[in-house]
């Protein structure tokens, strides 16, 4: 089957389109075209005389150049400024002396970008454009583009700059093009329009499509209703965090001896944390419960993955104290892709090349049963991982993670290179996950879709929470700001950082029987503990129920018995704990 067949795209002055399909589809491969970077099979490519066109690549090739500067100037025509190119760079946080041996990706892609839209092009073919980018340079990118007249053609996972830059959609499906002149807004209402009347004229017909298919391309639907629910849930829970938050700001947070029960996942207090002399975490005071959704947001440099590996204990902080739950099983997403293997294929990499069975949990999958909720084929089951797209690689590494038994996630940048379809199968199970999910992101609409609370970094190892996503942050900061160092500004109770929680005057103290009880529940709390895994393990002997009835009913009501005492005594740790923290 080819991978195009009769698509096209045309392109006013100042029209702003964006190109969209699932992974694989040749969305790439068109703009390649377009731009004259490959040749093609059939067709016409037209391009008005006088017309000056820039295109960025998905990975842009710096290392025929000395530097960046020299990059960036070998873009430029013989009439174009190069003063904007310095301009430009200085805006992206570069000085062009960079080598192009020691970028990271970040840089290389901020590089790219300066030298795509320093002379001002009438036309502009952005591929993946925020790829790699932090928070604070997606957003002068999009204020970029915005400002410019030039017609766009955009290919991009995120749904934000999609919404605020498109004016037309032209989407990619089953190498066709389909186009709708409205912005990304709409895009999904009108594609579950056409996928509905196009499965209406197959039954018609009475044409067999077949089920991988069908799931493939009219679960998209499916799954997009589900999350709109799931969004509704999710306002739900914020609404208690927020509550949370509102009482724990009403108290000064101090050190506690008692023993962290399962309901807590981590707290730090007053934990600070510097390299070489620069802050990266400064009096952080903070708790994670369990089932939270924990957003963390900053520009690169940051800190993000040091508070990420103090928050999960792999860091000791320089001064403060850091208490983990118990029983914690922690799983990470890593956002290199590092965990596969490139030779093995993709069903030895899901079950360990055995059997045909994938464990999930306490349960067994077949693999191809399991690959198709990832959106596989069943003909990509022999496929070696190296020749997968980077879109499903990470859709692999994120069904390799989610089939082994965990309660504590941690997601560093797990959007990367996924299309919109996977992104809102990613949502899906995330909503669904019954654990506690930490989670690094520069994507503003999947942090808005997923997290509770949000964790921001403000600025000389500062960091806020706020209750709710990314849009949630800049309601709650109150000066519409972006990520970057914050300005001294009047915050409101919603948004006070947990490190400088005032005092409430008139807080009750604990009474002696409370803080003796308090003492105790640590205890209590680890025996009880101990009791459930003991009578657990008796339980799960091969044959209990058949050899001896009355033991195992036994052991099943004790076992009934101490998780109802367990989850009591956490709710009565928690209550007091807080109370002690009010005094």
């Amino acid at each position: 089957m080819p991978l195009l067949d009769g698509a096209g795209i045309g392109v006013g002055a100042g029209e702003r389109i964006c190109l969209v399909g699932r992974n694989g589809s040749g969305k790439s491969t068109l703009l390649k075209i377009a731009s004259g970077e490959i040749a093609f099979d059939g067709g016409t490519r037209f391009l008005q005389p006088g017309t000056t066109m820039r295109y960025l690549p998905q990975e842009p090739d710096l290392s025929a150049f000395a530097n960046v500067m020299e990059y960036v100037e070998a873009g430029l025509g013989p009439n174009d400024d190069p003063y904007r190119a310095r301009y430009l760079l200085e805006q992206l946080g570069l000085t062009g002396a960079e080598k192009p041996e020691n970028l990271s990706g970040g840089e290389g892609r901020r590089a790219a970008l300066a030298r795509t839209l320093a002379p001002s092009p009438d036309l502009l073919l952005l591929d993946e454009p925020t790829n790699h980018l932090d928070l604070p340079a997606i957003e002068w990118l999009e204020s970029e583009l915005r400002s410019l007249r030039a017609g766009l053609v955009l290919i991009s996972h995120d749904r934000r700059l999609l919404e605020k830059l498109s004016r037309s959609i032209v989407w990619l499906d089953r190498g066709q093009t389909r186009r709708l002149d409205q912005s990304f807004a709409h895009f999904e209402a009108w594609r579950d329009q056409v996928l509905e009347e196009e499965e209406r004229d197959f039954h018609k017909l009475g044409r067999q499509i077949a089920r991988e298919e069908d799931w493939l391309r009219y679960g998209v639907t499916a799954r997009r209703k589900r999350n709109v629910k799931r969004l509704a849930d999710l306002g739900t829970l914020r609404a208690r965090k927020r509550e949370h938050n509102h009482q724990a700001e009403s108290a000064k947070m101090a050190a506690s001896d008692s023993g962290i029960s399962g309901k807590l996942v981590a707290v730090t207090k007053h934990v600070s944390k510097s390299f070489g002399g620069r802050m990266i975490v400064e009096d952080l005071t903070t708790r994670v419960l369990r089932g939270d959704r924990l957003g963390i947001i900053g520009p690169n440099g940051a800190g993000k993955t040091t508070l990420l590996k103090l928050l999960t204990g792999q860091l000791k902080p320089d001064s403060g104290s850091i208490k983990l739950g118990s029983n914690l099983n922690i799983i990470t997403l890593d956002q290199q892709r590092a965990a596969l293997n490139s030779t093995a294929t993709l069903a030895d990499t899901l079950t360990g090349g055995k059997t045909d069975m994938v464990h999930v949990g306490d349960q067994q999958r077949h693999v191809i049963g399991y690959m198709k909720d990832f959106l596989f084929k069943p003909e990509q089951a022999r496929t070696p991982v190296g020749t997968l797209s980077g879109g499903e690689r990470g859709r692999l590494l994120l069904a390799v993670a989610l089939a082994k038994p965990s309660n504590l996630l941690i997601l560093d940048e797990p959007t990367n290179d996924l299309d919109l379809e996977t992104l809102d199968l990613l949502q899906e199970m995330l909503s669904d996950y019954p654990g506690t999910i930490l989670l690094v992101s520069h994507d503003r609409d999947f942090l808005d879709r997923v997290a509770t609370s949000t964790l921001a970094a403000e600025g000389n190892g500062k960091w806020v929470e706020y209750a709710g996503g990314y849009s949630d942050m800049l309601a709650q900061r109150g000066d519409g700001a972006a990520m970057g160092p914050a300005p001294e500004r009047q915050k409101s109770s919603k948004s006070a950082p947990r490190q400088a929680l005032p005092q409430t005057a008139g807080a009750t103290k604990l009474s002696f029987k409370q803080q003796h009880e308090l003492k105790t529940l640590g205890g209590d709390i680890e025996r009880l503990q101990a009791e459930i895994k003991k009578t657990g393990a008796l339980l799960a002997q091969p044959g209990l129920y058949n050899k001896d009835i009355m033991t195992f009913n036994a052991a099943s009501n004790a076992l009934a018995t101490a998780n109802a005492k367990l989850a009591a005594a956490e709710e009565r740790w928690l209550a007091l704990e807080m109370l002690r923290e009010a005094s």
